[in-house]
């Protein structure tokens, strides 16, 4: 059961994942989990956050038994967080060029970004006891090529998915958001809640 002398392991070593855990009051330790997250030939993008998640679980719970001993905890949470366009999944751009052409084809228009989770409990932290995939449409408006140029200039996109960070300077950029706001950060707050309570591993919330 997570508390606060039995915290959620948190299987990602995102700082914006960690804020949205700790801003809703959830006790975390960070044990980063890592896969190869390069996107397979015909893989949809629902497979490969699929196989991406179970893959970075099972790469945690290794971890923890490596680490021996350790302070007690309640329970796992592993995520992956996509942007897409269609079928296509937006990477992290590759320089400002690659992050100009990203925006600059997203002006004007929706897509999605796309969370996935998994819970394991503290018994078997390689099995997950809940999964799911929560989907959050993001409408930019029509955008300039100065305007994006001047965007990509800041630096903040660069290490981002889709180029962008909605929850930055990058906010100018979005004109509507249809779902989960957290979602589009990294984390989706009001569903990672609900699913630790429907697993069992807090009795209560807000704690």
């Amino acid at each position: 059961m997570i508390g606060k002398n039995s915290p959620l392991i948190l299987g990602s070593g995102s700082p914006r994942r960690s804020q949205i855990l700790q801003t809703i009051g959830i006790p975390i330790r960070v044990v980063a989990g890592h896969t190869n997250e390069d996107h397979r030939d015909g893989e949809s993008p629902e497979a490969y956050l699929h196989r991406v998640v179970l893959e970075k679980l099972a790469d945690v719970a290794s971890r923890m038994v490596d680490m021996g001993p350790v302070t007690p905890f309640g329970g796992v949470l592993v995520a992956d967080t996509i942007v897409v366009d269609g079928s296509k999944i937006l990477g992290k751009p590759a320089d400002r060029v690659d992050a100009f052409r990203m925006i600059r084809s997203l002006s004007g228009r929706p897509h999605e970004v796309l969370t996935r989770f998994a819970l394991a409990s503290d018994a078997a932290p390689s099995v997950p006891v809940h999964q799911e995939t929560v989907r959050t449409v993001v409408h930019f408006r029509n955008l300039t090529d100065s305007e994006i140029t001047r965007y990509v200039d800041t630096g903040e996109g660069l290490d981002k998915a889709g180029a962008y960070a909605a929850q930055g300077i990058g906010a100018f950029l979005v004109s509507r958001i249809d779902g989960s706001f957290y979602n589009v950060v990294g984390l989706p707050a009001c569903e990672v809640v609900s699913a630790l309570v429907g697993a069992g591993l807090v009795d209560m919330y807000p704690f």
